[in-house]
């Protein structure tokens, strides 16, 4: 009997699908279960195929750098190729070994940041899988009581201050980010979390699901942090526009 593949697997067979077209790649989907949360995608599997097959006139390049298990749940950080570069968080949740309901954030990639790193580059080694659970919660504590109630004064309490940053607009440093934070446009934040909705974990890493707004534009803000010794040391993250209702194609929602 062949052995049943891992979740970190599926993810990528049925994601890969999408640069090779593999017709095995749409069998990793439940296809009676399978819940929508991009709001650009129809439900279920005639979604899928919809979007496949726009995806494949653009020579999709599909580039896996990070891929995570958490329970239920598989997630990967990958680099795009759709006519552009993006970076991109896909969340897949799976039961008896089909993916069932699937969530995702990608951002067109500007370049280099000030200190000259790219949105993807980086540690990519998971380690410390004991600490899973304390790392999320490390994670859980900064996105609510440091971005959600803007206590930008208590980032220290949580990120070292020789942060690793790989957001495009955002140099290396604690103060550095906690000035991105506070940052104003008109009286408008740059970015402002509103809610997180989920946190994923694996050893040192911890994706946070969080909706907000980018220049007061409702946003799904996806930040993935590595961690060590209690403290978040290097930062990933895309921010990615929602759709007006009236564009939605599927009646799911972002999160």
């Amino acid at each position: 009997m062949k052995p049943m593949m891992s979740q970190r697997e599926l993810i990528q067979k049925l994601l890969k699908g999408i640069e090779t077209g593999d017709p095995e790649a749409a069998k990793v989907v439940n296809e009676a279960k399978y819940i929508q949360h991009n709001p650009r995608t129809a439900e279920g599997s005639v979604g899928l195929a919809e979007l496949f097959a726009r995806l494949a006139t653009t020579n999709p390049r599909v580039t896996f750098v990070r891929v995570f298990e958490d329970g239920d749940f598989a997630f990967a950080h990958n680099e795009y190729d759709f006519n552009g570069i993006e970076a991109a968080f896909e969340v897949f949740r799976f039961e008896d070994g089909k993916a069932v309901e699937h969530w995702d954030n990608l951002q067109p990639i500007p370049g280099l940041n000030p200190s000259g790193r790219g949105m993807l580059d980086g540690e990519t080694g998971i380690t410390d899988l004991d600490l899973t659970e304390a790392n999320r919660e490390i994670a859980k504590r900064f996105v609510m009581e440091v971005l959600v109630a803007r206590q930008f004064d208590r980032l220290d309490e949580f990120v070292a201050e020789e942060l690793v940053q790989h957001d495009p607009y955002t140099a290396d440093g604690a103060a550095a980010f906690r000035a991105s934070l506070s940052a104003l446009h008109d009286g408008i934040p740059l970015l402002l979390y509103e809610r997180c909705h989920r946190i994923l974990a694996e050893g040192n890493f911890a994706l946070c699901i969080s909706e907000g707004s980018a220049e007061g534009v409702h946003s799904g803000l996806y930040d993935l942090f590595r961690l060590d010794g209690g403290r978040i040391v290097e930062r990933w993250n895309t921010v990615s526009a929602i759709a007006p209702r009236s564009e939605w194609k599927n009646d799911n929602g972002k999160f």
